[in-house]
């Protein structure tokens, strides 16, 4: 089987870059291991919701249309925009295929599947950032006699064993997991490590419109200083509500979510935390406020003052006098644990020179480096700072498809 692009998943970004592909006449096919929207329908806990806010729900060629713009989209509603978004696009699809791997063949490419082999000239690897939670090296010590769960195995607290919890991580998973499985009546315990902390509304409006007011969400990949660590930065402690409350780790607090500091490993029984938890929670409650400073300089500087309610400030992140640096979790009546320590992308099917001697994929903004006609979509902050979100991959996108059209046509001649 021929044609010039392939496309390795059904997504967002996969079914995004088929319309940009679309756009310009060039020949592709879109190979996905499920159904569209794979991952949304089966790698997700029943109440999760989006983080962003229906308005910005948008791909390019379609947009939310619906009568709720600041609410947030439940999993089903997110899977059936998606496969609204590809009956659109009339997408080349071939479901049920998995990729098993990707190797060169002379000037061009291999995709081989278990359904038959693809050449092609170029690839575009649009198969999800979130494809294998990532686990710190202390997960292999823990106990055997405490179940371990992953937010991708984790659909509702009544799945888990009878007992308390320890979550580990304090990203948006992290918080948003910890609160559900504290308010189903289990004690929770919470190991926190880096997080960004934001408000969910901030002077009448969603933190999110005030990061793409402002320009944050705009910020190109080569004018962050250091890409490497914003690429690793954990995902916001927001949570999509119709109440739009902010779930900080003072809200965990009042609700009786206990908080310790990084979890360092396991011995005997016990689980070990840093004393770091004051200085992470000190610098995350400073990076708000650094960011809540900038979104004030705009409004004044705009002449926006009387249009915005007028700026607040929140209360610094409470932390008991002395957290607990170890717990016996048999004697704490902990049964399980569940990682929140974040995702990474599977590569493993890509056979070709293409990464760095930590296993992470070279690329420049998504065009991978050393396989000319690679490229890369849908990971964060790939190309801009809202890369990651839904309605981040149009520009990226289009930047990626402008360059392997380039690529085509200087292969051709053209």
């Amino acid at each position: 089987m021929q044609t010039t692009t392939v496309v390795v998943g059904a997504g967002h970004a996969g079914l995004a870059t088929s319309h940009c592909l679309a756009a310009r006449e060039i020949d592709h096919v879109v190979i996905e291991r499920g159904e569209v929207a794979h991952s949304w329908r089966t790698e997700r806990w029943q109440s999760l919701r989006l983080l962003t806010p229906n308005w910005q729900t948008r791909v390019p060629g379609l947009a939310y249309d619906g009568d709720d713009p600041d609410g947030f989209m439940a999993m089903a509603e997110v899977v059936a925009f998606i496969e609204r978004y590809a009956r659109l696009v009339a997408t080349p699809l071939e479901t049920a295929t998995t990729v098993e791997s990707l190797t060169r063949n002379g000037e061009g490419y291999e995709v081989a599947t278990d359904r038959g082999v693809w050449r092609c000239a170029t690839v575009i690897i649009a198969s999800g950032a979130c494809n294998v939670p990532r686990l710190p090296a202390a997960a292999a010590a823990q106990p055997p006699t405490v179940e371990s769960v992953t937010p991708m195995d984790y659909v509702r607290p009544e799945t888990l064993p009878d007992g308390g919890v320890l979550v580990v991580g304090a990203s948006a998973s992290g918080v948003q997991i910890a609160d559900e499985v504290h308010r189903s009546g289990r004690p929770v315990t919470l190991a926190v490590a880096e997080h960004v902390r934001l408000p969910r509304t901030y002077r009448g409006k969603d933190i999110l419109w005030w990061m793409d007011r402002i320009g944050l969400h705009d910020e190109r990949y080569d004018e962050i200083d250091d890409i490497v660590r914003a690429r690793r930065l954990p995902s916001p402690q927001l949570v999509g509500t119709p109440e739009r409350i902010t779930l900080d780790l003072n809200a965990l607090t009042d609700r009786g979510v206990r908080l310790v500091g990084p979890l360092a490993g396991f011995s005997d029984g016990m689980a070990q935390f840093g004393g770091s938890l004051r200085n992470m929670c000190t610098l995350a409650d400073l990076k708000q406020g650094r960011l809540l400073d900038t979104i004030d300089e705009w409004v004044t500087e705009t002449g926006g003052d009387s249009q915005f309610e007028q700026p607040q400030r929140f209360a610094p992140t409470r932390v008991e006098e002395s957290p607990p640096l170890a717990l016996d979790l048999a004697r704490s009546g902990i049964r399980t644990i569940i990682w929140a320590t974040g995702y990474e992308a599977d590569h493993s099917w890509v056979n070709l020179p293409v990464f760095d001697h930590k296993g992470r994929l070279l690329h420049d903004g998504g065009v991978v480096t050393g396989s000319p006609g690679l490229y890369r979509i849908g990971l964060n902050v790939l190309r801009r700072r809202k890369s990651s979100f839904i309605h981040g991959i149009e520009d990226d996108a289009h930047d990626l498809t402008d360059h392997l059209a380039g690529y085509v046509g200087a292969g051709d001649g053209g």
